[in-house]
């Protein structure tokens, strides 16, 4: 059995895959366009994009709009696949992306750390783009489902609900990343009888699609069983060749052992999955990392009182710098042994998927 299509409003991708938007340049039109062009939904993050070029500390705002456009017009040359973004609510110049990212006529807007409830006022007349947030409980969709009706008479094209086992910043608190309730199963079902009336009511299908774990093929077709129409994967997509982060930081997926995930408590304000490496042993020890921030490029990072500058330490582990950074990943990245292209990861996705559907 092949994989079934998905749908995101009048997008039909053939392969039910998002790829995850990973920020500071993990993932970027290199990884987006190769995804795309598998029938997936390749996504550029928009996380301090623009932390390479010559003014972003003059100009943030500018720097990050210019090349947040520049790596969606480079997908957009690369692929005639559905390309999505991955814009973060918390981010200060939040606004300025989102609608350079509607400017650049980008597919998808995927949303979270936080909830995007003004998402749909950003739309301008013939804008195509369809909104996705990102959210970890049934109540989020619910509230997002009810504001925007109310204020735009828009619902979300589709739901991304994302579960503890995710990397990077997770929207859970620390007590609840390890706590059975709050597995991505059951999270599922929450969240499918939160907006199943909102379904009914106005006769839509809102997909969901589920992140955080996700693995094998196997994986896939045991959540499409549950309910789910897609799923989103980051780990997977760090480990291929076309993605753009240095080799080192692939590696540092390949030597993981199980115990070197960790969570750890983010700049941001958020509990986040790391690999734990020795710039985090630091931290952790109480040693901070002198730094001045010209960026703020997080409304909620507390700048003062951190030991460091997450953005600084996220650019420098993309370059293979671990001694001034660390490396985000999902709770599965220690099953990671191999660099594969994205082809190749497809493939074998589809031949597990395959397999568990017989």
């Amino acid at each position: 059995m092949n994989f079934p299509e998905m749908k995101i409003g009048d997008l039909i991708c053939r392969l039910p895959i998002v790829q995850g938007g990973m920020g500071v340049g993990i993932s970027m039109a290199g990884l987006a366009s190769a995804v795309a062009n598998e029938g997936g939904i390749g996504v550029i993050a928009g996380a301090m994009i623009g932390i390479d070029e010559p003014d972003i500390s003059v100009d943030p705002a500018a720097a990050n709009v210019r090349a947040l456009k520049r790596e969606i017009q480079k997908a957009r040359s690369l692929s005639q696949g559905i390309i999505g973004v991955n814009i973060m609510v918390a981010l200060t110049h939040y606004a300025d992306l989102v609608n350079a990212a509607i400017e650049e006529g980008i597919d998808i807007i995927f949303s979270g750390a936080g909830l995007p409830m003004d998402l749909p006022g950003f739309l301008t007349p013939g804008a195509k783009t369809r909104l996705v947030p990102i959210i970890s409980s049934g109540r989020a969709a619910k509230l997002i489902c009810q504001k925007w009706l109310s204020k735009y008479n828009y619902l979300p094209d589709a739901f991304v609900l994302e579960g503890p086992k995710a990397g990077g910043h997770l929207g859970f608190k620390i007590e609840q990343i390890d706590d059975p309730a709050y597995s991505l199963e059951l999270l599922l079902k929450e969240v499918l009888e939160a907006i199943s009336p909102i379904e009914k009511a106005r006769n839509v299908k809102i997909p969901v699609i589920v992140a955080g774990g996700i693995y094998t093929g196997a994986d896939i077709h045991e959540f499409l069983k549950l309910g789910a129409t897609g799923v989103q994967m980051g780990t997977r997509f760090v480990a291929t060749h076309e993605c753009d982060a240095d080799a080192a930081f692939k590696e540092k997926y390949i030597n993981a052992k199980k115990a070197d995930l960790i969570i750890i408590k983010s700049p941001v304000g958020m509990p986040g999955r790391a690999v734990r490496n020795a710039f985090l042993d630091d931290v952790s020890s109480g040693n901070k990392k002198p730094f001045t921030c010209p960026y703020h490029c997080v409304k909620t990072c507390d700048r003062l009182k951190s030991p460091y500058c997450i953005a600084l330490a996220l650019a420098a582990a993309r370059k293979g710098k671990f001694k001034s950074g660390f490396a985000f990943a999902g709770a599965n990245a220690y099953r990671v042994d191999r660099i594969l292209s994205v082809k190749e990861l497809i493939e074998s996705l589809r031949k597990e998927f395959s397999v568990a559907s017989a």
